[in-house]
């Protein structure tokens, strides 16, 4: 028998991939190509990559209780290894060469439109 923490570990990761499938359907519907789910590289793992108009999109996803927490979740390392892994994509990925990159945030909340943030840490 699971324990309870097992079951909401669970809970969790199911809640997390159906998060980062709306986010794909989310950034479709916006007129971008999804290149990857879930890319993992030994920086980080990437949940959505996706072009659009010569820029790749190294999407992070977050879900919380409200878009501020949500928006607020990627601390500053996290940031550092998404830059990592996004570099480490690019160097395995020849076709992405010549694009620019940006990391991109989608938070999400209950009752709430995801709200989808490009470049989302440049000034941080």
């Amino acid at each position: 028998m699971k324990t309870p923490k097992v079951r909401q570990g669970v809970r969790n990761r199911r809640a997390g991939r159906r998060s980062e499938f709306l986010c794909a359907l989310w950034l479709m519907a916006k007129g971008y190509r999804l290149l990857g789910f879930r890319l993992r590289t030994s920086q980080a793992e990437i949940d959505l990559l996706a072009l659009k108009n010569g820029v790749v999109a190294v999407v992070e996803v977050k879900r919380r209780r409200t878009l501020g927490e949500a928006i607020e979740a990627v601390s500053y390392a996290q940031r550092r290894r998404l830059e990592a892994a996004a570099r480490a994509i690019g160097a395995r990925r020849p076709d992405l060469a010549d694009k620019s990159v940006r990391l991109d945030l989608i938070a999400l909340a209950p009752g709430r439109l995801p709200r989808h943030i490009p470049d989302a840490w440049r000034d941080a």
